[in-house]
């Protein structure tokens, strides 16, 4: 079963690599990447992301003063259909604690894995493999659905 069948009528909390990995064309994952964010698009899947990952995707384009990247990133993260943004709550960062304590992961980590369970999101897309010890959620790893 590929991505799309997995997510199709879903929502999906999606983590920053993916997103990086679509906007920058990666070679390896962006046909699967391409054909996600059509569904997106087409209204398919809902996908939503933290503030977090707006943070992360936009430090290389201000770091190397790339404007057209850092516009293509809001672009898609902020104005797109299907795709929302959220900020951190209070409730996010208690249940990212909670994944943290429990699991010992990254705090960027938990707060999107948190924020993908907050607004029940049945799936969470990273392409880190160590993610998959959380169980609060299902984690869907990029690198299994990429050839």
């Amino acid at each position: 079963m590929g991505l799309i069948d997995k997510l199709f009528g879903k929502r999906v909390c999606i983590d920053s690599s993916p997103i990086i990995y679509f906007i920058e064309k990666h070679l390896k994952y962006h046909g699967v990447l391409h054909l996600l964010f059509n569904e997106i698009n087409a209204g398919n899947i809902d996908a939503i992301t933290s503030t977090i990952s707006l943070l992360e995707v936009l430090v290389l384009p201000f770091k190397t003063d790339n404007k057209f990247l850092s516009e293509k990133y809001c672009k898609i993260l902020l104005h797109s259909k299907g795709f929302s943004v959220h900020e951190v709550t209070n409730e996010i960062s208690e249940l990212a604690a909670r994944l943290r304590a429990k699991y010992d992961i990254r705090t960027p980590d938990a707060i999107l894995i948190a924020t993908g369970i907050h607004y029940d999101a049945g799936a969470f897309l990273t392409n880190d493999s160590t993610l998959k010890k959380v169980i609060e959620t299902k984690v869907l790893v990029l690198d299994d659905f990429s050839k």
